[in-house]
């Protein structure tokens, strides 16, 4: 539940490009491996990662590192955590701040 005024602007800015809403959508079908994600979209992977640091700052994704056997270098996974986000005018009345 949104419970300030910054937070729900955190999750507005995350929304607020279409790229970001674009990735949400994949994860929320299946965990990618940053590098597959960048690919599948077609952006290079320092920009994968801002847009990826916006939607963890929202808390609408997280992220896992992973040894894989036979691979030294470990691997970060993104998914989109649960969230539900109902913006009414009682929801924007609680907001703190």
């Amino acid at each position: 539940m949104v419970q300030s005024i910054e937070e729900l602007v955190r999750i507005g800015e995350a929304l607020g490009n279409p790229v970001r809403v674009r990735i949400l959508k994949m994860l929320c079908e299946k965990e990618w491996y940053v590098y597959e994600l960048a690919k599948e979209l077609g952006i290079s992977r320092q920009l994968l990662y801002l847009h990826l640091k916006k939607l963890e700052k929202a808390g609408l994704v997280e992220s896992e590192l992973r040894l894989e056997p036979g691979d030294p270098r470990a691997k970060k996974y993104y998914r989109a955590k649960q969230f539900r986000i109902i913006i009414d005018n009682g929801m924007i009345m609680r907001l703190e701040g």
